[in-house]
């Protein structure tokens, strides 16, 4: 009884707040749809990146058959299993994940979490755990939040997953990947994460905002993989082209 009455009055408030607070496109400004801040128009402008590597996800040539390999995971495939990114890092994502990790539009990641958590409700896979990317202390200091994690909340709460910020450390501080190249971006991560605690899960899913040469995510996973991971596979909202 206590449970229905609860669902009644969140189903009313909601009503009463969709009427005082209308969505609102968070691009164009204009009329959002239900449960997203983005109109219609918007969304269908998004850069989707639907033709991919099937093992990781980068971007490939149009012309190239599906399903097929890039040619870096076929000269050394990457320790995660499966790489998830529906969309290319370019105008208007681009700006929306700068909003959120420089700025603190939070609102941003909201929306690109549920428009992550859209697409992997296509796929039929449960993991046993969600894991953001961690930020190092100092990092988190700066900005107050970390981005992977404002994505992974608003999937976590519509896919009914199990999210955990605490079972992996970032253990030192590293340099921003996005000002370093792929030489440096590998070095700057090799061991700068760990675990806290022994490994239950054995299907994780490893959240980041963007995915550019995967070492972050690799090194995540040979952590994970570890610990006794089985199988492991990065959600991300976007994929940028290797250089």
């Amino acid at each position: 009884m206590l449970g229905s009455a609860v669902d009644i009055i969140g189903k009313l408030v909601g009503t009463v707040g969709a009427h005082l607070w209308p969505h609102q496109c968070a691009l164009c400004l204009q009329a959002g749809q239900k449960d997203l801040d983005l109109c219609a128009g918007c969304e269908r402008d998004l850069p989707l990146n639907n033709h991919v590597c099937e093992h990781c996800a980068e971007p490939l040539p149009s012309e190239l058959p599906q399903p097929t390999l890039c040619g870096t995971c076929l000269k050394q495939p990457p320790v995660f299993d499966a790489c998830v990114a529906p969309f290319l890092y370019a105008f208007p994502v681009d700006r929306m994940v700068q909003g959120l990790k420089y700025r603190g539009d939070l609102a941003y990641g909201r929306i690109l979490g549920e428009l992550l958590a859209r697409h992997l409700a296509l796929r039929h896979t449960r993991p046993d755990l969600v894991i953001p990317v961690p930020l190092a202390p100092m990092r988190y200091r700066e900005r107050g939040f970390n981005q992977a994690r404002e994505l992974a909340l608003p999937i976590c709460r519509a896919l009914k997953l199990t999210l955990s910020s605490s079972v992996l450390i970032r253990q030192r501080e590293t340099l921003e990947q996005a000002t370093l190249d792929r030489k440096e971006r590998l070095k700057n991560t090799q061991r700068a994460f760990a675990l806290t605690a022994p490994l239950a899960a054995r299907h994780i899913a490893i959240i980041d905002d963007v995915v550019t040469t995967g070492s972050t995510v690799n090194e995540i996973s040979k952590v994970l993989r570890a610990g006794g991971a089985e199988w492991i596979e990065v959600w991300a909202v976007a994929r940028a082209q290797r250089k």
